[in-house]
């Protein structure tokens, strides 16, 4: 079967020509959450929690061993809850879904008829003239796959053949929030036991990340990594004060 561009009238396949030569076209990033989403929340996740708590560490006047020895279990512990929370989250999206996809398959094999008339409804809340939107519904209607797909989007505003992958989303999850927790971590590893250091490390790893991110969303990049930093830096220092504030009582 020829492409739906090469079965246009001539003049529309003119118009799409011009318009691809100027720079037109209909390629999207993805946008589903299938993997951005996990993998930005586990990074800055990992990134602030555990900088926060060296933080906390540091403020309430812990050893060095101590602060590795607790930022490591924080680190394995938060990847393997994150990853698990994501996976957990998206299979039972998922599996809601498909229990709602199931009920509107029932409904087009019982009563295909009101289905066929809901979706004419529906094409001409979008400006089609009754007419026309009963020839679409009745287009749509003659495969099955396709008629599900349409009501699924319409009704509840997904796609049941692109749901998101629960590995991906729990893989991606664990992965990122290791690599953010780490990086608070480094300078003790490397044995700089400097609290100064893993803040001003920390510190830049949000403005990039944040950064990074603006320009994956087409937001500006140092507005994003301003806006990253600006919150890291205040969960850290409220987690600094509550340290120094226990610190000094304990002590």
């Amino acid at each position: 079967m020829a492409p739906v561009s090469e079965q246009l009238p001539e003049p529309a396949q003119t118009v799409r020509q011009e318009a691809l030569a100027h720079g037109w076209s209909h390629r999207h990033r993805d946008v589903s959450g299938g993997w951005l989403r996990p993998t930005v929340f586990g990074a800055v996740d990992g990134l602030v929690t555990n900088a926060s708590l060296i933080a906390g560490l540091g403020g309430g006047g812990a050893a060095a061993h101590t602060v590795i020895l607790t930022g490591a279990a924080a680190l394995v512990a938060g990847a393997f809850s994150m990853g698990t929370g994501e996976y957990v989250s998206v299979t039972n999206q998922n599996e809601l879904v498909g229990a709602e996809v199931a009920t509107e398959r029932r409904m087009h094999a019982r009563f295909p008829a009101a289905e066929q008339f809901e979706l004419a409804e529906t094409f001409r809340g979008y400006g089609a003239d009754a007419e026309t939107a009963i020839r679409m519904a009745a287009a749509v209607s003659r495969d099955p796959d396709t008629a599900l797909r349409v009501h699924t989007r319409e009704e509840l505003g997904v796609d049941p053949f692109e749901l998101p992958s629960p590995l991906l989303a729990g893989a991606s999850s664990l992965v990122a929030f290791s690599a953010g927790a780490l990086i608070p971590l480094l300078p003790y590893l490397a044995g700089l036991t400097s609290l100064p250091a893993s803040l001003a490390i920390t510190a830049v790893a949000l403005l990039a990340g944040g950064g990074f991110v603006g320009r994956l969303t087409g937001r500006p990049p140092i507005r994003s990594g301003l806006r990253q930093l600006a919150l890291g830096c205040l969960a850290i220092a409220i987690t600094y004060f509550v340290g120094s504030l226990i610190g000094g009582h304990v002590g």
